[in-house]
Order: structure tokens, then C-alpha cells, then sequence
């Protein structure tokens, strides 16, 4: 019985009407819309950061050279590694110096 009463309203244009004109509902599309901006905007910065990533830029030139022994292979690998750890941390100071503002 609740469920026939329940689907009766919400597809009854009028109550629809009434409560997309109520003060709480449209709060909560307002909210809605600033977080999904918000997670928009921060995904392009996270993505054009990649971009820009010396690590990227590495690991693509590394990938295209043929190593010639383990050795070379070896100190190639720790060349990213230091690559990746230093823009790690440049990205949490970023972060932090972002929170405290």
C-alpha cells in the first residue's frame, strides 16, 4: 500500500512541481552541481599535472631506448624512481600549503 501511495506521488507532475520549488531541494541541486564542478576542475588539474610530469616525460623517453645490459637498466629505473619520489613530494607540499590556506 505505501509503495502504490509513494509511486502515485512521485509521478504526479504536480507534487513533483511542488517539491522542485521547495527551498531544500533546490539547496541540495545547488550542492550537487558545486561538487560535481568542484570534482570536474580538480580532475582536469590532476590530469594536465600528469601531463606535465617529468616522470611521464621519462618513463616515455626510457621506454623508447633498448637497455644494454642490467646494469644500464638498473640506474635507467632509479632515475625514474628519484623522478617520481621528488614530484611525490612537491605534489604533498603543493597539497598542504593548499589545505592551510
Amino acid at each position: 500500500m505505501i509503495s502504490r501511495l509513494l509511486f502515485y506521488l512521485l509521478n504526479n507532475l504536480h507534487v513533483v512541481e511542488k517539491l522542485a520549488e521547495s527551498r531544500p531541494i533546490r539547496r541540495a541541486a545547488q550542492i550537487t552541481a558545486y561538487a560535481i564542478t568542484k570534482a570536474q576542475i580538480a580532475g582536469r588539474d590532476a590530469s594536465e599535472r600528469v601531463m606535465r610530469s617529468q616522470t611521464l616525460r621519462q618513463v616515455r623517453d626510457e621506454a623508447g631506448r633498448v637497455p644494454g645490459d642490467l646494469g644500464e637498466m638498473g640506474s635507467r629505473l632509479k632515475r625514474v624512481r628519484e623522478t617520481f619520489v621528488n614530484e611525490v613530494k612537491e605534489g604533498w607540499k603543493d597539497g598542504s600549503r593548499q589545505i592551510k590556506k
